[in-house]
């Protein structure tokens, strides 16, 4: 990999953050009522969300805005005081070589004395992957400097039981499709039940993401799933944040 290359586009990415701005959205315990985690999600300074911005990124910048989103989701939630951990989505394919591409972050994360134990990576399977491999190095690699991994959006994607196969993260992150509706789909219902099963077996815990309905977060909970999402709980927002809700007991 041409590690020189990554590093030149990636010296650009203080000039791209600094047209960012970082809304978060909690991941819940239901069975602890606790804020487990915040989401970061990429908007820009008017407004902008997140796929209005990553459209307007060509792939020469794409290095350089990975970093960005990177340092500002660990600033912005330092300078919030959130609560446990933060998530932050990369680009797989925006990583040349891990431990080059790792020195904004660990560089962030001790000038906002933020611990790497409380940051979570999420690889999403919506963006193909052009390189299982190197992947998987990404991976092994933020998983050794002591971050959390997740695979977000499991079951829409890319890369499915073949990721799983090779790599097992802390969390996994069930895509919208399987959780809508879930209280009302025998078939969704037993897919959910299986993959938590199974996760149970590998050693990783599951996330149901956008859950809006207190019914779906009766049946997910039900189903052995304490960790979820949606717009039931908090939407996204910039700081300063409301408080999670818990509509359920």
């Amino acid at each position: 990999m041409e590690t020189p290359a990554a590093c030149e586009a990636c010296r650009g990415s203080d000039d791209v953050g600094a047209g960012l701005v970082m809304a978060f959205q909690p991941i819940v315990d239901l069975e602890h009522e606790s804020v487990y985690a915040h989401e970061a999600l990429v908007r820009g300074t008017h407004g902008e969300g997140a796929a209005d911005i990553l459209g307007r990124v060509d792939v020469a910048g794409r290095y350089a805005f990975d970093q960005a989103c990177r340092v500002r989701a660990i600033e912005c939630a330092s300078q919030a005081g959130l609560p446990g951990m933060v998530s932050i989505n990369f680009l797989p394919n925006a990583v040349y070589e891990p431990a080059h591409c790792l020195r904004a972050t660990l560089a962030a994360a001790e000038r906002a004395s933020w611990p790497l134990s409380r940051i979570i990576f999420e690889v999403t399977e919506q963006e193909e992957i052009t390189d299982h491999r190197h992947l998987l190095a990404i991976l092994e690699a933020y998983k050794a400097r002591g971050f959390k991994t997740a695979i977000d959006d499991f079951g829409a994607g890319y890369a499915g039981l073949n990721l799983l196969a090779d790599f097992q993260p802390d969390l996994l992150k069930l895509d919208i499709g399987l959780v809508r509706n879930v209280h009302r789909d025998n078939v969704r219902q037993r897919l959910v039940a299986h993959t938590v099963r199974m996760c149970e077996d590998i050693g990783v815990e599951v996330i149901a993401e956008g859950v809006e309905e207190a019914d779906e977060a009766r049946a997910l909970f039900d189903l052995g799933i304490r960790l979820q999402q949606g717009f039931l709980f908090a939407r996204p927002t910039l700081p300063p944040l409301s408080d999670a809700v818990f509509p359920i007991r």
